[in-house]
């Protein structure tokens, strides 16, 4: 969506709130031994409790309130009874929602507990990928300069990134144009950045895989015989820095 008033704003802003402390509180919530369920249903609770509905559920019919993606699986995990978090485990919460007509989308990685399988620094550069993208983003860059930065710093950092997974724009619904902010230089997208648009950055990186492929549940993507990791903001570009909405809706400096 592009922002035309005030009001639109402070709705972003209202929404960009609760699904990001939501995302905060379900990392700190979980822990060996919890299924992904009941990680989820905690989930459910932080979003009802602030008038928000979940997002993949309103659009698609999501069978749980938030993804939850464990170690090889890259995005759309699907909460479960059955699936208990380990020690050690690459966790991936996707937690997004809509509040009165807005919508906003968050997600991160993370290791639980100790990092027994030494899955820190893809978690790292991953954030630190994003958070180098997002700095380049304003009125008139091209999106396919964003996807270049991300594809050039997971290839310095010995990663790769997954090719059929992106960004999009945002805001009146979950998914809008701009639909490819991929994260590789797509040299035939010329589409630019345009000011006052609202859109959800993602890094998606992997340890060997370059696309991700469905697991076969109907919804769980995964990057074969590798870990992967994403991370996402929904921001405001602007002239300058971009207004992270999802990051308590600071400037990135």
């Amino acid at each position: 969506m592009s922002l035309t008033s005030e009001q639109d704003l402070i709705g972003m802003q209202q929404i960009s709130r609760i699904v990001g402390s939501t995302l905060k509180r379900m990392q700190q919530y979980a822990r060996p031994g919890m299924s992904t369920f009941e990680l989820d249903q905690y989930g459910q609770q932080l979003l009802e409790q602030q008038g928000a509905r979940s997002a993949p559920k309103l659009t698609y019919g999501f069978p749980g309130w938030t993804c939850i993606s464990l170690n090889e699986e890259v995005c759309h995990g699907i909460p479960s009874a059955k699936r208990f978090l380990q020690e050690g485990d690459l966790i991936n919460i996707d937690v997004s929602a809509e509040l009165n007509g807005y919508w906003s989308d968050n997600g991160g990685s993370f290791v639980l507990g100790q990092d027994i399988h030494q899955h820190s620094a893809l978690v790292e550069a991953s954030k630190r990928i994003l958070a180098k993208a997002i700095r380049h983003i304003r009125s008139g860059v091209q999106i396919a300069e964003i996807g270049r930065i991300i594809e050039t710093e997971a290839r310095r950092s010995g990663y790769r990134v997954i090719k059929n997974l992106a960004g999009h724009g945002i805001g009146r619904s979950l998914h809008e144009e701009p639909h490819d902010i991929l994260c590789y230089y797509d040299r035939s997208n010329k589409t630019r950045f345009r000011k006052h648009s609202v859109v959800a950055i993602e890094t998606f990186l992997s340890t060997k895989a370059t696309y991700a492929q469905e697991k076969g549940d109907g919804w769980t993507l995964i990057a074969k015989d590798s870990f992967a990791v994403q991370h996402e903001q929904t921001i405001v570009v602007t002239d300058k820095h971009p207004i992270i909405l999802t990051a308590a809706n600071q400037l990135w400096n």
